[in-house]
């Protein structure tokens, strides 16, 4: 069973993976059969990853790791409701390819299991 502060450590160890770019450090903290989505929009283009497992979660994690950089983290809010969790959180997310940057507002869900993530929705906005 997933409690509050392993919920809580995930969800901070989650953060500063993606802030340092270390995609193994994020990958492990996913169960091999999580369900993610992550959608927003950028420049006014939609954005909608998904994946059904960490097989296909992986190269998107991927291309998201070489594609930007993310500065400037602040962790607003998390709300645990074991097995479920939110985070609110924004950053400064520079494009690598075009050098842009811009403030970032994401929201994380998450659902839990045996100290995985089991379950993952990002939203997120520019500012």
């Amino acid at each position: 069973m997933t409690n509050r502060v392993e919920i809580d450590r995930v969800i901070r160890e989650l953060h500063a993976a993606r802030t340092r770019g270390d995609l193994p450090s994020m990958c492990r903290l996913f169960d091999h059969e999580v369900a993610v989505r992550i959608v927003g929009s950028s420049n006014n283009t939609p954005i909608a990853i998904h994946a059904v497992n960490l097989a296909e979660l992986r190269p998107w994690l991927s291309m998201l790791v070489k594609a930007f950089r993310v500065s400037d983290y602040e962790l607003i809010s998390i709300s645990i409701d074991v097995p479920r969790a939110a985070a609110h959180w924004r950053a400064r997310i520079h494009s690598k390819i075009t050098g842009a940057a811009t403030s970032t507002e994401l929201v994380d869900l998450f659902v839990f299991h045996d100290g995985k993530i089991v379950e993952y929705t990002e939203v997120f906005v520019p500012a």
